[in-house]
């Protein structure tokens, strides 16, 4: 997936650390390792690496896997042009 994922719905399918799994929001900032998901008024900075993500982008459910994504959100971007 190779868009902005900040302003997305997303949700943590699975994941080396039991405590990220479902959880759920909204992506608020982006670095090179990390999202940070608000939900509830709250923000919670996840790594990219050991988890997976279903995002939610015009009415579909895209899964990407973590591991995959671990690049600066700018350099993502450029590569699709």
């Amino acid at each position: 997936m190779k868009r902005e994922f900040i302003g997305l719905e997303v949700e943590i399918v699975s994941s080396t650390h039991p405590g990220y799994v479902r959880l759920a929001g909204k992506v608020v900032d982006e670095t090179k390792n990390t999202l940070s998901i608000e939900r509830d008024g709250r923000e919670r900075m996840v790594p990219k690496g050991g988890n997976e993500f279903q995002f939610t982008y015009g009415g579909e459910k895209i899964v990407v896997h973590g591991n995959e994504i671990k690049h600066r959100p700018e350099d993502r971007i450029k590569k699709t042009r």
